[in-house]
């Protein structure tokens, strides 16, 4: 079992605290599969005892009459228990009264010759049983009876002398009158010696006592468990500093995690012992065998103790593991102490955003295990909710689906983004400035990261955030040019490639004349397709998987193989000027024009203006396909009747026969036609009437008009949410041409021409990273009217319109560190607070921050638990002070009006 009190004795025992769901396991990250149990990597604790008391004690009731002889000795009749004995039980008398403790009995059984040494079946002799139960008296007179100090007994695993079970029952005196015996110190020192016992009993005296007699304080083998190991575990700060004045070895690592004895203390949450250790030179730094450093342990047991006493040291809290983890990584699991914890490793400067090598960030592990104070607080530090796993999994769809509460409190964020000047709102000179930055938590990414997260996780009503949609409203105007490129690079390279195949394929036979200017057109769309072709391979290598998934993807590559089909191969014969192409070429140029109008349109609708009219095309195309697709037994069962009953007829004969069925939907049924022409007879007029009937009735009444009406029900829906479409589209559209100017494929092109493609493209590296607007001014024409309405009703909605965060929560962090010269001096480390304070339940319960007072006093002592403690309850003691008074006011009044009463009505009876 683990030690109670230590962190990993509480995931063992699966004992979790108010905030903690028990569904749910902790996570270091989902693909590492190394943070989901602490307990694994962590020491079980040793236990003091070298034997079972219950094994020794029936071990002895095995022996010759042990139940009587036993009796016989706790009620006290030595007399009795002798004339038992000297039949053929003395050996039994002298393991029981050595057991006991019955000094007098002991000396009685010596005076008649019985052997000090004797032992029973595992070799434990009475020396070693009353050293077990520390009866001093019993150990000095078998000493003085030549009884062996330095044999040794063996039951189980373990092995023992004496002065290993005098230490162990951490008795002195016992301890003493071994050593002037001649017992030997170290004995056992390769694995456990009386030393480790005596530390691992917590006695002091007896540690201070075999230090004096030369015990060695390390042992001799390497990465063997040390006594300075022990008490550190063990949270023993007076053994560690004897054993630290001897001269342990402060760097010894023992067990297949290379644990320091610092490591130990760190993570079971002793902050004495830890700086005992580190005021003797232990290595602050030093990794165990998974590269994690005593801060990262100190952190997983929210240890806040040892935590700031690390951090006051100096440690390093950007330090990583074997897995990339930082402390502030390890520190956030679920507990009563994980944001204290994470606030002080924050206030040292811990990175919120700092990845492990399977990409999984603070942000990430704190949504998972559904610690929401401790999202809005790395929120506040910066914590950027669009970095992405090696998986692509953003911190913000862990957001979504662990702590959805989070999401409208970060959303509210941007609302501090508008600021007002100190005008009124009404007044013609009042000025809003809108800060642009909080969308943009990496420009090295582009700036459509954060609302392109946003719309992958669902939440597309933030793109109507006032804040946002006037950004992505002043994107669009900033980027558009590159788009406009695209457009006419397509424009050209489609209407070349149309006049082309007018020109060659357009021709009643397979071999004519062409135009003599047809050959530097032909080889100028090959260039302008090898172009294509670079560009849709360098968006392949972006993302392969999202690109796959893009049905518009793979009709441009449909078209690049469909122009090098009829442009390289049999095209124009230079030498006659003559055209020889093949019948599958006219095929193939036939759909591939059709393909490039298609994308043509495409490309079109990807402009916000004409978005929402190719988007209803895509919509009821798709619908449209999806029920006929639904219909389509019925098609083809009429399709193979209407080829069997009019086979007299070309058209209805398969394969065209199903295709006749489909146009004939449209209404095009040609019934006199086919029913009475002059030309053929039809073969089975009463089943082909009745058949034909049925199919007007089902499929071009019926079935015509639903798939109609349902293909364009959504058409009203579409243009009522024609805005948030719009504003949707503008997002990918940027994050898409963003994605690839910020690529690392880039990083090979000449950086200059980079840097200006990325500086064009760029909306906070320019100067618009702040936009200042006049809403009352109606010559205000750089945003629509519709925003500056928005913005306008947005400010007056807040509750408290000039109101400033960086104001009125202005928090300090006190931590204990140490100067250059040894001195401990308090570090105080001040910042702004934004989310956690104003949003989190746990932020009422503080521990090292505070607000700022005027009080002297207050603003020299650093908080603590306790004082916010006191705080509370003086709180509550004057609250309930001023409710007595007030009650003892009532009562007062309530008496006066009484007397009143009762005056009037004894002056009413005397009348």
């Amino acid at each position: 079992m683990y030690r109670e009190g230590s962190g990993r004795w509480y995931v063992d025992m699966g004992q979790l605290h108010e905030d903690s769901d028990p569904e749910v396991g902790y996570i270091s990250s989902d693909e590492s599969g190394q943070g989901g149990d602490m307990g694994e990597r962590l020491r079980v604790k040793p236990t003091r005892d070298i034997w079972e008391t219950d094994e020794i004690q029936w071990l002895l009731l095995q022996l010759p009459q042990a139940e009587e002889i036993s009796a016989l000795i706790e009620a006290g009749h030595y007399e009795d228990t002798l004339n038992i004995a000297t039949q053929r039980g003395l050996r039994t008398a002298a393991l029981w009264a050595s057991w006991l403790g019955r000094s007098a009995l002991v000396a009685k059984l010596l005076t008649l010759g019985i052997d000090p040494n004797t032992a029973d079946d595992t070799g434990r002799t009475c020396l070693h049983l009353s050293c077990l139960v520390g009866s001093d008296e019993c150990v000095k007179l078998l000493l003085e009876h030549k009884a062996d100090p330095n044999r040794w007994a063996a039951a189980g695993d373990n092995k023992a002398t004496p002065l290993h079970c005098a230490a162990s029952a951490k008795s002195l005196a016992c301890v003493k009158e071994l050593l002037r015996h001649g017992a030997d110190v170290n004995a056992g020192v390769e694995l456990r010696s009386p030393l480790h016992y005596a530390v691992l009993s917590d006695a002091p005296d007896v540690v201070h006592a075999l230090l004096e007699a030369g015990a060695s304080p390390d042992t001799s083998q390497v990465f063997t468990e040390t006594p300075l190991h022990v008490a550190a575990s063990l949270g023993s700060a007076s053994c560690t500093r004897l054993l630290l004045d001897a001269g342990a070895d402060v760097r010894a690592a023992f067990g297949p995690n290379r644990s320091t004895a610092l490591h130990l203390a760190a993570e079971d949450g002793h902050a004495e012992c830890a700086k005992t250790l580190l005021d003797h030179g232990a290595p602050i730094d030093g990794p165990n065998c998974m590269g994690q450093t005593p801060l990262h342990l100190a952190a997983l047991a929210q240890s806040i103790e040892v935590v700031e006493l690390l951090v006051g040291r100096r440690a390093n809290v950007k330090a990583k593991d074997n897995g990339g983890r930082t402390p502030l990584y390890s520190g956030i699991v679920r507990g009563a102490r994980v944001c204290d914890v994470a606030r002080i490793l924050l206030s040292v400067g811990a990175d919120a955003n700092e990845p492990d090598i399977y990409g999984y960030t603070p942000l990430h592990i704190a949504a998972y295990n559904a610690v929401s104070a401790c999202v809005l607080l790395l929120l506040d530090y910066g914590g950027d909710v669009t970095l992405r796993t090696n998986g692509g999994v953003s911190a913000l769809s862990f957001i979504v689906r662990r702590v959805p509460d989070v999401v409208p409190r970060y959303i509210r964020k941007f609302d501090d983004a508008v600021q007002v000047n100190e005008h009124e709102l009404g007044d013609i000179d009042c000025e809003f400035t809108i800060d642009f930055r909080p969308l943009v938590p990496c420009l090295k990414r582009g700036e459509a990261e954060l609302l392109l997260a946003f719309v992958e996780v669902g939440r597309k009503d933030f793109l109507k955030h006032p804040v946002a949609e006037t950004f992505l409203f002043l994107k669009w105007r900033r980027i558009r040019k590159f788009f406009v490129l695209s457009f006419i690079y397509h424009a050209i390279f489609i209407s070349l490639y149309s006049f082309y195949v007018l020109q060659i394929f357009v021709c009643e036979n397979l071999t004519c004349d062409v135009p003599s200017y047809l050959h530097p057109i032909q080889y100028l769309i090959i260039i302008l397709n090898l172009c294509f072709l670079s560009k849709e391979l360098f968006q392949t290598c972006l993302d392969w998987s999202a690109y796959v998934r893009q049905w518009e993807n793979w009709l441009q590559w449909l078209i690049i193989i469909g122009v090098f089909l009829c442009t390289i191969p049999n095209g124009i014969n230079i030498a006659g000027m003559k055209n020889n192409t093949t019948t599958w070429q006219h095929d193939v140029a036939a759909i591939t024009i059709f393909f490039c109008w298609l994308e043509l349109m495409m490309i079109i609708g990807r402009f916000p203006t004409y978005g929402l009219y190719v988007q209803m095309f895509t919509t009821v195309t798709l619908n449209f396909s999806s029920f006929l697709i639904a219909y389509s037994c019925l098609l083809i069962a009429f399709g193979l009747a209407f080829s069997v009953l009019f086979s007299n007829y070309t058209a209805f004969r398969l394969p065209a026969g199903l295709v006749k069925t489909v146009m004939m939907m449209s209404g095009e049924l040609e019934y006199e036609d086919i029913f009475y022409n002059d030309h053929s007879e039809i073969q089975y007029p009463l089943t082909a009437h009745a058949i034909f009937l049925i199919f007007v009735l089902l499929v071009t009444v019926i079935l015509t008009n639903l798939l109609v009406g349902l293909a364009v029900s959504d058409i009203q829906a579409l243009q009522e949410s024609a805005g948030l479409d719009r504003l949707v589209r503008q997002t990918q559209l940027v994050a898409h041409l963003e994605s690839m100017l910020f690529s690392s494929l880039l990083s090979y092109a000449p950086q200059q021409l980079v840097a200006v493609l990325r500086y064009g493209a760029l909306l906070t590296a320019s100067s618009l990273r702040m936009l200042n607007i006049k809403p009352n001014d109606p010559r205000e024409k750089r945003i629509p009217r519709d925003l500056i309405a928005s913005i306008y009703k947005m400010v007056v909605s807040r509750k408290e319109i000039n109101r400033s965060v960086c104001k009125n929560n202005n928090y300090e962090c006190r931590i204990q560190t140490c100067s250059e010269d040894e001195h401990t001096v308090p570090l105080v480390v001040k910042r702004k607070s934004n989310l956690f304070d104003r949003y989190s339940s746990e932020s009422q319960q503080k521990v090292e921050r505070r607000k700022r007072t005027t009080s002297r006093e207050s603003r020299s002592r650093p908080v603590t638990l306790s004082a916010v403690q006191d705080l509370c309850l003086l709180d509550i003691k004057n609250q309930l002070t001023d409710l007595t008074k007030k009650m003892n006011k009532l009562v007062d009044v309530t008496d006066a009006r009484l007397n009143v009463i009762e005056n009037k009505l004894h002056i009413g009876d005397a009348l």
